[in-house]
């Protein structure tokens, strides 16, 4: 098959690649409440020092969790922050630190967190890594501030995966959380749907048609190898990783109308979990591994359901209105995200598993493909604007608004990897 290739996305850090077709940053909304925190220009190596700083400075700008204050002056991190005039600036903690060049093209880059109010340090770690992982350190420094002063988990050394579609040509990316660093992992001319990664970050499994036909691949990030994991007669489709990551859950019309089955990773041993007289499509395993939320208009309509994963009767889970699809858990299993159609559009929703109270979170309206980001605070999915396909993110309270395009394509089927161990 001569309409594809495949290139290994490697597992070092790298400064961007054609950068004319990296993904771009928007903030188009900002939370309220937001933490004021001044982040110093680093010390050190100068060139090195200021891009880290920068990087820093926009993952935690980018977060809308978090409002930028003046430092006044670099400070290294060694030096006693000077806290009063902090505080007169506004600021209610600062990062400071340094940059210091090593042997063989390396670096260590020492930081410290301090709560100005308090005048007290909240931490000083230290990072050793070379020029080419300067923005992966930049995104654990960011982490790191983001944990200590939110204490949920930071997300910015995560990946993510999206479809890139221009004339003739389909890729499946792979970026930082920023958009910055993109690689491809796939490229056809044939097109390329619903990427998801594994628990653990190292594979994607993704339907691709390359066989003239939707195949189930699952794909290894460092080797750049995959293989089949289902290609049953007729279609094979929206494959869903097990929260264990050796079973996924997918589509299959191998016995008739779209069903959902459970195979093993290495596509082995398929099993049938639910049986309907209508479409039953886009599987999910909730966190816990319980059970599989689906979409299927077995009741008339599309809408979402869930069933055990060892089988039994489907349980129906929303009821508002007549068009409800794509179920997506957050991380905790408390809320799902999903698609509505509401008032003729197609919109972003958010529901509390349990009250069952439903928001739309955007005001858009050819949203699809939504994606949690790990901590659960941002999610990501594509929508249109201009006729042309872009990817956009909103917080799970609908107050941050981000939008990422990528000039002159088409943007599609996001998928936000899992945390960084």
């Amino acid at each position: 098959m001569k309409s594809h290739r495949l290139i290994p996305a490697c597992a070092a850090l790298m400064f961007s690649l054609a950068a004319h077709a990296q993904l771009t940053v928007e903030i188009t909304g900002a939370g309220t409440n937001r933490l004021p925190v001044a982040i110093a220009d680093f010390t050190g190596e100068r060139i090195v020092a200021q891009a880290l700083t920068s990087v820093v400075r926009a993952d935690l700008e980018r977060s809308g969790l978090f409002r930028l204050v003046d430092a006044g002056s670099p400070l290294a991190d060694s030096a006693t922050p000077p806290f009063d005039d902090l505080k007169a600036r506004g600021a209610d903690a600062v990062v400071g630190g340094s940059v210091t060049g090593m042997e063989q093209g390396r670096y260590e880059t020492r930081m410290r967190l301090s709560d100005v109010q308090k005048q007290a340090i909240l931490g000083n770690p230290a990072f050793l890594h070379t020029g080419a992982q300067l923005r992966a350190t930049a995104h654990r420094i960011a982490d790191y501030v983001y944990e200590k002063l939110t204490g949920e988990p930071g997300v910015f050394s995560t990946r993510i995966a999206y479809v890139v579609k221009s004339t003739g040509r389909y890729e499946l990316k792979i970026a930082d959380a920023d958009g910055s660093n993109d690689q491809a992992a796939l490229a056809s001319r044939e097109p390329i749907i619903s990427p998801t990664w594994s628990p653990d970050g190292g594979k994607l499994a993704y339907v691709s048609f390359e066989a003239k036909k939707p195949v189930v691949y699952v794909h290894d990030l460092a080797s750049g190898r995959r293989h089949v994991a289902a290609n049953f007669k007729g279609s094979n489709s929206a494959p869903a990783w097990s929260p264990d990551g050796k079973q996924l859950a997918v589509v299959l019309t191998k016995d008739g109308s779209s069903q959902l089955y459970v195979v093993n990773a290495d596509g082995s041993g398929v099993t049938r979990i639910a049986t309907s007289s209508g479409i039953d499509t886009e599987p999910r395993w909730s966190p816990d591994g319980q059970h599989i939320y689906f979409t299927s208009d077995r009741g008339g309509s599309p809408q979402i359901y869930r069933i055990a994963t060892s089988g039994g009767n489907a349980e129906r889970v929303t009821f508002e209105g007549s068009y409800n699809v794509t179920p997506r858990l957050s991380p905790d299993g408390k809320s799902l995200a999903f698609i509505a159609r509401n008032s003729g559009r197609f919109q972003l929703a958010l529901m509390d598993l349990a009250t069952r109270q439903t928001m739309i979170l955007t005001d858009s309206a050819k949203d699809e493909s939504p994606s949690f980001a790990p901590n659960g605070r941002m999610i990501l999915y594509a929508t249109e604007i201009g006729g042309r396909g872009v990817l956009a993110a909103v917080s799970s309270d609908g107050r941050v608004k981000q939008k990422l395009s990528v000039q002159a394509a088409d943007v599609r089927e996001p998928a936000w990897g899992p945390l960084v161990r």
